[in-house]
């Protein structure tokens, strides 16, 4: 489908009339805002709709905005010059994205890329806009580096799990994570996926599955991992 826009069930009108109530549920600072900046941010907010696999945000576009989940999922992720890249965390419904609008903080110093893991929907607070409420209003500034002081600490989660676990422990620690995100002990995934996730090849990745079957943590299927033994895995992980 051109531009990567999913389909979805709710009409134009009716995600329209929803959008000021999307913001006030979502922005702690609503009640701060003036009229005039409150009808600014929603003047200057539009949804957007990404198929599952197509990119929200390339290092070959300008400055994205504020990006708030409305639905599914979306990674945001670095990538080398070799082209192999690692996921710093993923969006779920209700989180927000602030290192995709690099060019209004100059903290801000190094690109991301955000793609869609799931059909989803998003909400998006163009870079002007935001920028000029967040200079004006102190309530929306704090707002914004409480939200990037956050993503930031993801940020270093991630690295610091690269950097100083041992890659069993990483795989370990990822698929006790999953598990109890999902609530299930079959994850449906790919080990190429596994390793955008944590950072890896997909032949290691391979590789180490293959011996935590052997070891009785995990059953290899295609594109499926049942967790057998999480006691086991979270043991490897301590």
């Amino acid at each position: 489908m051109a531009g990567g826009l999913a389909h979805f069930s709710r009409t134009e009108e009716h995600m329209e009339k929803n959008l000021q109530e999307v913001l006030e549920e979502n922005f702690p600072f609503w009640e701060k805002l003036n009229d005039r900046e409150q009808e600014q941010l929603v003047a200057g907010t539009v949804r957007r709709s990404y198929e599952k696999g197509s990119m929200v945000h390339s290092a070959s576009e300008k400055c994205l905005g504020l990006i708030l989940v409305e639905e599914g999922r979306l990674r945001v992720y670095v990538e080398s010059e070799e082209g192999r890249d690692v996921t710093l965390y993923r969006m779920e419904p209700g989180e927000i994205c602030t290192l995709s609008a690099s060019c209004f903080m100059s903290e801000i110093t190094f690109e991301v890329l955000v793609e869609a893991e799931l059909d989803s929907r998003i909400v998006l607070i163009t870079p002007s806009v935001f920028h000029r409420i967040t200079s004006e209003n102190i309530y929306a500034e704090n707002y914004l580096y409480r939200q990037t002081a956050g993503r930031f600490s993801d940020v270093m989660w991630a690295m610091q799990q690269i950097l100083f676990l041992s890659f069993d422990k990483r795989l370990a620690l990822f698929l006790v994570d999953e598990a109890a995100k999902t609530g299930e002990d079959t994850l449906v995934m790919t080990h190429e996926q596994i390793a955008k996730y944590i950072g890896s090849a997909r032949e290691v990745v391979s590789r180490m599955l293959k011996y935590f079957e052997e070891e009785g943590y995990v059953k290899l299927s295609r594109g499926r991992i049942q967790v057998t033994d999480i006691e086991g895995l979270e043991a490897l992980v301590s």
